[in-house]
């Protein structure tokens, strides 16, 4: 069974950074995008930002600058490296992954969650 798990979360003041890390395990034959997501209190999930299998990137505008989204293949593993949090950065963050488990095409794997929490 395939595993996503997170981890880096923890409180910050304004101004600091962390660096989210998310481990696959299990039987995996492929991994194709990854993503990071978040989740506020009273909002709906967003999507933070997203590499490729290639290395492309993309991010939310409210990140731009300030996030940096990587991956390391050989471990199945992707990262997220925050910068200059600002409170409004506080959310549960969630990794997802495109996988192929087994079933010969890739489907969505998401991680558990970890709560980012930045003070003012």
């Amino acid at each position: 069974q395939v595993q996503l798990v997170e981890s880096g979360g923890g409180l910050v003041q304004a101004g600091g950074s962390l660096r989210l890390s998310c481990a696959a395990s299990g039987r995996i034959f492929s991994c194709n995008a990854m993503y990071w997501y978040r989740q506020a209190p009273g909002k709906q999930r967003e999507l933070v930002a997203a590499i490729t299998s290639g290395g492309s990137t993309n991010y939310a505008e409210s990140v731009k600058g300030r996030f940096t989204i990587s991956r390391d293949n050989a471990k199945i593993a992707g990262y997220l490296q925050m910068n200059s949090l600002k409170p409004e950065d506080t959310a549960v963050y969630y990794c997802k992954a495109h996988l192929d488990d087994g079933l010969g095409y890739p489907r969505s794997h998401w991680g558990q969650g970890t709560q980012v929490t930045v003070s003012s």
